[in-house]
């Protein structure tokens, strides 16, 4: 069932790296890459740009909870509401179901909020594969009290 899939994208991408002509192809070893049509000739390489899987955007996402081994794992921002009674929580992440967020942990006191965010590999998924992409994720917090003047910290650092 799967071998049929991975065969497909396999050949598309065997495909995908051959050369069209008047390609840039490597030339003999030591000499430097030429043109298919003129050997003597340097080249240029062009790479088209990245772009991100989300367009650019962070990945809402929501804790699933159940995960294997979760780990707590660093976040980038944490924004407040307009009425400050909840956070945007921004983090580098990998792709589900390898990377999927647990719970999040809010620890609230009169001077500061600390956020801890908890990531595992999905329970419902058995032996998992998953390409090494990073995505962009945000959840939103809500919090017991209104942030007012309170320090936000990271609880995994």
């Amino acid at each position: 069932m799967i071998a049929i899939p991975l065969l497909t994208g396999t050949l598309l991408l065997a495909l995908g790296c051959g050369a069209e002509p008047g390609a840039t192809t490597a030339g003999p070893a030591g000499t430097g890459s030429a043109t298919a049509g003129n050997p003597s000739q340097p080249v240029s390489h062009t790479v088209a740009p990245r772009t991100e899987p989300t367009g650019g955007v962070p990945k809402p996402t929501r804790p699933q909870g159940h995960t294997d081994k979760p780990r707590k794992v660093r976040w980038l921002s944490a924004k407040p509401s307009k009425d400050g009674r909840s956070l945007r929580v921004t983090w580098w992440s990998g792709v589900e179901p390898c990377h999927v967020l647990d719970r999040v942990t809010v620890r609230e006191t009169a001077k500061q909020v600390t956020v801890t965010l908890w990531e595992g590999t999905s329970s419902k998924v058995k032996n998992p594969i998953c390409i090494a992409i990073a995505v962009q994720k945000v959840t939103t917090v809500k919090l017991k009290a209104p942030l007012g003047g309170r320090k936000v910290v990271d609880g995994a650092r």
